[in-house]
């Protein structure tokens, strides 16, 4: 049985493992991380510890929190050295991608998607794919530092639009710009969602 709760347990952060161009993107990693730690919010998330990845996990442990990373054994190498990968609060090696997404997906609250590249992308496509099709409803978060998302934006308001998101109130990623509004946005959402047991309404496992 699942043990219910009233407060944000834990949120997964999808974003790039290089550092970009913009300083801020490296920035907004770590204030993000500080925040979660803050809020006593464990940080769920790909276990590299390079770029905007290990900017999170570095900020969420500089300030005492929780860290899970959960990473493929064949990018450990790639996105990670196994000196730092020694430093995460728990960290889990998965067969595959598939069962990393699984994984992340399964011990998230929440999700928010900092600056990435195309794997970042295709995360936080599937998750809204899966609360278009009903099988969850946790909160979702674009942070959209320094307008890095507006494209993509543009593009889900496109397909709108044209009628090719059939379900669009299932799909409401909330739209943040400054890194200090995020927690307390995902805070908020959570309790508005959340049956009178103190869960969100997760609608089925995948």
């Amino acid at each position: 049985m699942t043990e219910h709760n009233s407060t944000i347990r834990s949120v997964c952060v999808y974003c790039g493992s290089q550092p970009g161009r913009d300083p801020a993107f490296m920035e907004a990693g770590r204030q993000l991380g500080r925040s979660l730690a803050e809020n006593n919010i464990r940080l769920i998330y790909g276990g590299g510890t390079k770029g905007i990845m290990g900017a999170v996990a570095a900020g969420v442990l500089s300030a005492g929190g929780q860290v899970t990373g959960i990473i493929p054994e064949f990018l450990v190498d790639m996105e990670a050295t196994r000196h730092s990968l020694g430093q995460l609060s728990e960290l889990i090696i998965t067969q595959d991608m598939h069962e990393r997404k699984h994984a992340m997906f399964e011990r998230s609250d929440a999700f928010v998607t900092l600056p990435g590249g195309i794997g970042t992308l295709e995360e936080i496509v599937e998750i809204m794919t899966w609360g278009q099709l009903g099988r969850h409803a946790k909160p979702m978060v674009f942070a959209n530092i320094n307008d890095f998302w507006k494209p993509m934006l543009e593009l889900i308001d496109h397909m709108s639009s044209a009628g090719f998101i059939h379900t669009a109130h299932r799909v409401r990623p909330l739209v943040i710009d400054q890194v200090e509004d995020i927690v307390p946005a995902i805070i908020d959402r959570w309790d508005m969602s959340a049956n009178p047991e103190g869960e969100p309404a997760i609608i089925s496992k995948l």
